[in-house]
């Protein structure tokens, strides 16, 4: 998924400052998926849980995450392709209702974690977590289709202006 991520900053860093944002953020919930799950380069020597406050800060930062996405960046998203005519928007409505089922997980997730009342949950966060990244590699698949749909129609306005 870090990979992935940095294709998609490669490609769309910089054209815009809330998809810039967005990227970023999106970069500091992997880095700490990958410290909570243990993942290298963040992998613990002596095989235990991680604490408690790790996966609720982790939760924290998943809830901004998908909420960012849905009440910030779609709405820009579909704003934009609006001026770009039918095409895009179709797009758009293909992809959005696909992205939903990712936020419930999300959000399920979240509840299960960050509102639990002790820290005997933690013995499933690692089934818990191999779902959620399977989840959230679809979400970020979905949302860099959004990103490819606004990159190039901004393309071809610009070009077209030129």
């Amino acid at each position: 998924m870090l990979r992935e991520l940095e294709k998609a900053e490669q490609k769309w860093g910089g054209s815009n400052k809330l998809i810039d944002q967005w990227l970023e953020n999106r970069r500091k919930l992997l880095v700490h998926y990958c410290q909570i799950a243990g993942l290298p380069p963040y992998t613990n020597a002596e095989k235990s849980l991680p604490s408690f406050d790790h996966v609720k800060s982790f939760c924290d930062l998943l809830v901004d995450y998908v909420s960012e996405g849905h009440f910030e960046v779609y709405d820009q998203v579909i704003n934009a392709c609006e001026k770009f005519g039918a095409s895009c928007k179709a797009t758009i409505q293909q992809v959005l209702p696909q992205i939903t089922p990712t936020t419930h997980a999300a959000l399920d997730f979240n509840d299960k974690y960050a509102e639990a009342l002790d820290d005997q949950v933690l013995y499933q966060l690692d089934k818990d977590l191999s779902e959620l990244a399977h989840t959230m590699e679809t979400r970020f698949e979905l949302e860099d289709k959004l990103l490819e749909v606004l990159h190039s129609k901004y393309s071809e306005h610009a070009a077209q202006q030129a």
